[in-house]
């Protein structure tokens, strides 16, 4: 099958089960994903492993276009508004995460588990699996609120922490990678090294999605044309333009995307038509290929036996969110539907936490614990994909502000 034809079969069952879900009061996300699990190759095979290989790249562009739109979410004025209650919730509810993940892990592997493996390799795999807890998927909430055009301080809370908590996911992450091997009986740990590049990566990112941005700025100036076609034109071009520049120099190319948008939304005059082009035309074309993609991307063969690790870290997970959002809102002013319903939004887990777990099994310290990694998170990946959705609009729905 040629990959132009896949790619049509896939487009097109991802709308008409996106179409079926919301018949039966489903997130149209619902349907995309169930979509790429059907055509999975791993199911019934009609998609094979090499067309799966080769559509990295239009992943990559609608993940692009994904979180410009959520950096778009973090405008100066909500920022200034709810900033520092926003960055207490995200440190929280992340730390929480971690935390609770790495206890029930580290209980259940000791206590109820056959492995005949070390206690320092219990804690070893339950640091891993835990650092890799924080990171929320902005991509499905973000889908969610679009679809059912949620506004309210709920829908923005839930935005704004699942856009900084990924980046308190990837410090928390860089942090236990570079101290795990401790465990494993390494005894050199450059942490001050990982520190450093974690600064950099992360540093350079945003500067580059800054400086696309104040660019995107003077041409729109420049070019004085309001024509929809040309700002999406131009549009497209800087998104791609601040993903390739960072990803070239081997950066964090969501964050920079990510600034890029926050830039956007901030400084650019024609930020309100920008936004409202992207969620009127290119919205739902780029949400049916990302989560359709992001089903088919789902190695289900990884997740054999490693069932009840992934119940235990999905549980886990799932009460540090909530636990964590529940914690720091009891110490702040803040609204008492935020303090109850944040965390619904903050479930859907995917797309970078994958990228970390395959860079994670690819370092050689780890090449022990690759399949277990792996197989836990593409296991949890699937189920927080499918729930997360469903969770995101009951929580909105009980905040009424669907």
């Amino acid at each position: 099958m040629n990959i132009i034809l896949s790619i049509g079969i896939l487009v097109f069952t991802g709308f008409i089960l996106g179409e079926l879900a919301e018949k039966i009061k489903l997130p149209k996300i619902s349907g995309y994903i169930l979509a790429g699990i059907l055509l999975n190759p791993d199911v019934t095979g009609i998609m094979h492993n090499e067309f799966v290989a080769q559509t990295d790249p239009l992943l990559t562009i609608a993940l692009a276009f994904i979180t410009f739109s959520i950096g778009g979410s973090l405008s100066s004025a909500n920022l200034i508004a709810t900033g520092k209650s926003i960055i207490w919730l995200t440190v929280s509810e992340s730390l929480f995460a971690f935390l609770s993940v790495f206890l029930f892990l580290l209980g259940w592997l000791y206590f109820f588990t056959n492995l005949y493996i070390s206690f320092y390799i219990i804690i070893a795999v339950s640091l891993l699996l835990a650092s890799l807890a924080a990171p929320t998927d902005p991509s499905a909430t973000l889908a969610v609120i679009h679809e059912y055009k949620a506004k309210g301080p709920v829908s923005s809370a839930m935005l704004q922490i699942a856009a900084f908590d990924d980046l308190v996911g990837i410090i928390i992450y860089t942090l236990v990678a570079a101290f795990a091997p401790y465990f494993l009986g390494n005894n050199d740990i450059q942490l001050g090294h990982k520190l450093i590049e974690m600064g950099v990566d992360i540093g350079f990112a945003l500067l580059i999605g800054a400086l696309v941005g104040i660019l995107f700025i003077f041409i729109v100036k420049l070019v004085k044309k309001e024509t929809e076609g040309s700002l999406i034109v131009l549009t497209f071009g800087q998104i791609l333009l601040t993903y390739g520049i960072s990803e070239y120099f081997g950066f964090e190319s969501l964050l920079a995307t990510m600034a890029l948008g926050a830039v956007t939304i901030n400084f650019n005059p024609m930020a309100g038509k920008i936004f409202k082009l992207i969620e009127r035309y290119t919205d739902e074309l780029i949400f049916v290929i990302f989560f359709s993609l992001s089903g088919l991307h789902l190695q289900l063969s990884s997740v054999a036996g490693s069932v009840s690790i992934i119940a235990i870290y999905i549980i886990a997970r799932a009460i540090g969110k909530f636990g964590g959002i529940f914690f720091a809102s009891s110490f702040m002013q803040i609204d008492a539907k935020v303090k109850r319903f944040a965390a619904g939004g903050l479930i859907p887990q995917g797309g970078i936490v994958i990228g970390l777990s395959i860079l994670l099994t690819k370092d050689p310290e780890y090449s022990n614990l690759a399949s277990t990694i792996i197989g836990v998170v593409i296991g949890a990946a699937l189920i927080h994909e499918i729930s997360g959705p469903l969770i995101s609009r009951l929580s909105l729905k009980k905040a009424g502000e669907i």
